[in-house]
């Protein structure tokens, strides 16, 4: 039992910078742009939680500031995908890079530097249920926080006018256009917003998960993000469940190794990504025999005012 309540707080753990940087996706893309750039974003987000943190010791300010760095370079994907009407992979592909670079030139300075990280905060009685308790209601601030944000992520995108507008955008944006509503705003801002969220699910890594800087931090998380946006169905609390089995196998891989079992260290890396790839492959086949569609249909097209796609 104390193996499996491990193991479950592991994977809340490993699990919440997934959903936070999965419902980033899930914003941008339901508005219709496609965000390849997340590994870069949570480098930058890391990056700036550890340099504040480190500097001032207040996790709201370093939450903050790497919340406003993701977003601000997540404009340069805006820019360059939306004004300038550029291929949004390449551009979001550059923009894994540019963070990949931007974290390894100024991380470089920052390796061996430590602090103590955030503390957890049991919520009364709640984190006493047996088994899911400990899991789910005795962790830190940033993972109550990414409940906080897939519940609202939910409801402004599906029980508010806002959200209808923004999936709208990624579903028909000549509609919109025709409506007098602005597609190059509302899906610039929403770009913006699922960039800081990507960036604080960087900070979780470098303020609560790992208090230390390391080059890569984040170890290719942003990638399994990319996917999970996919598995989730562009939902937000599909992206929980996905956050967390992920999270889980993240764990997996860590205390298999502890336990000292005669299994190659290189297969039990492989292990998240090649859920990954078995994931997408049952959804892909899952929705086509279903002729189910879910992906939002203007997905990573261009609109521009009087240009035919």
């Amino acid at each position: 039992m104390e193996f499996l309540v491990q193991l479950l707080i592991a994977a809340v753990e490993m699990g919440t910078p997934l959903l936070l940087a999965t419902l980033g996706g899930v914003i941008s893309e339901r508005a219709g742009v496609i965000n390849l750039g997340m590994e870069g974003l949570m480098l930058v987000g890391a990056l700036t939680a550890f340099v504040v943190m480190l500097h001032t010791g207040s996790p709201i300010l370093a939450v903050a500031l790497a919340a406003i760095a993701g977003g601000l370079v997540t404009m340069l994907h805006g820019l360059v995908c939306l004004m300038l009407r550029a291929n949004q992979i390449a551009s979001g592909l550059a923009l894994t890079l540019f963070g990949t670079g931007l974290s390894g030139l100024f991380g470089s300075s920052l390796v061996g530097k430590t602090f103590n990280p955030i503390e957890d905060i049991p919520i009364p009685f709640l984190h006493k249920i047996p088994l899911i308790g400990e899991a789910f209601f005795n962790q830190d601030i940033l993972v109550y926080f990414s409940y906080f944000c897939a519940v609202l992520t939910w409801w402004v995108l599906f029980r508010t006018r806002l959200g209808l507008n923004i999936r709208s955008m990624g579903e028909a944006p000549e509609v919109c256009d025709s409506l007098g509503l602005s597609v190059l705003a509302y899906r610039f801002w929403s770009l913006v917003v699922g960039g800081g969220l990507i960036g604080i699910g960087g900070a979780y890594f470098s303020i609560a998960m790992n208090p230390y800087w390391v080059d890569f931090i984040t170890a290719g998380r942003g990638w399994i993000a990319v996917a999970l946006v996919i598995f989730a169905l562009w939902h937000p609390l599909k992206a929980m469940a996905g956050a967390y089995l992920f999270g889980l196998a993240l764990a997996l891989e860590l205390r298999l190794q502890t336990l000292g079992l005669n299994v190659s260290p290189y297969i039990l890396k492989m292990m998240p990504y090649f859920l990954t790839i078995l994931v997408l492959t049952v959804v892909t086949i899952k929705n086509a025999r279903r002729d189910i569609k879910v992906m939002p249909a203007a997905l990573g097209q261009v609109f521009f005012r009087g240009l035919k796609n």
